[in-house]
């Protein structure tokens, strides 16, 4: 026996799933005007085509720009960047707006019809492929066009680098905060071999 087993509580259904990607989707209206707002539901979907998924409600303004652009970016807020990641994801693009509010870079995607923060580390540039509605939220999936990035973010292999880029992670329900990627634990594809019997 492999030490004591922890007795489980069943919770019922529920969104938890520690941690979520912070997200920051940009999208143009029908207006022109750039729009600017926090997904913490996605993630990369596919390798091949390389893509992108995040699910919004109908409610958002985003929901509508997507649909009418057929186009986003994803970019990814480093941790300096925390408050205006957070406030873009508690008010409505219809009321406010937002690249002007945190001081933020509109910056237009040569690949896509859509804007960019330029100060964020980096985002990728999608064109929407496809999307489901799946209920209360609609997925959206992105083909990703290109990846823009900072310079200072890259790692050996050309990559933005996680160390680097300093991205922040959402705890999601049952932990209502951001927080830091944490220290490096191993390789990936690799400190687990030591598992395997041959």
């Amino acid at each position: 026996m492999k030490g004591n087993l922890t007795k489980k509580i069943h919770l019922g259904p529920n969104t938890i799933l520690h941690p979520h990607p912070v997200m920051l989707v940009g999208t143009y209206g029908a207006d022109g005007k750039p729009n600017l707002m926090n997904a913490a539901w996605g993630g990369i979907c596919c390798s091949d085509p390389p893509c992108v998924a995040v699910s919004l409600r109908e409610a958002t303004l985003t929901y509508h720009n997507i649909l009418h652009s057929q186009a986003f970016t994803v970019g990814i807020p480093s941790r300096k960047h925390v408050e205006a990641a957070d406030y873009v994801g508690i008010v409505s693009g219809h009321d406010h707006d937002k690249f002007r509010d945190t001081g933020l870079t509109p910056l237009k995607s040569e690949r896509v019809h859509a804007p960019l923060a330029s100060e964020l580390p980096f985002s990728l540039e999608c064109r929407l492929l496809q999307h489901h509605k799946l209920g209360l939220h609609t997925m959206f999936i992105g083909e990703i066009l290109g990846i823009l990035a900072d310079e200072d973010v890259l790692g050996p292999n050309g990559l933005p680098d996680i160390e680097k880029t300093q991205a922040i992670l959402y705890g999601g329900s049952g932990s209502n905060h951001y927080f830091a990627v944490g220290e490096k634990l191993g390789e990936a594809f690799s400190v687990g071999k030591k598992l395997k019997k041959s």
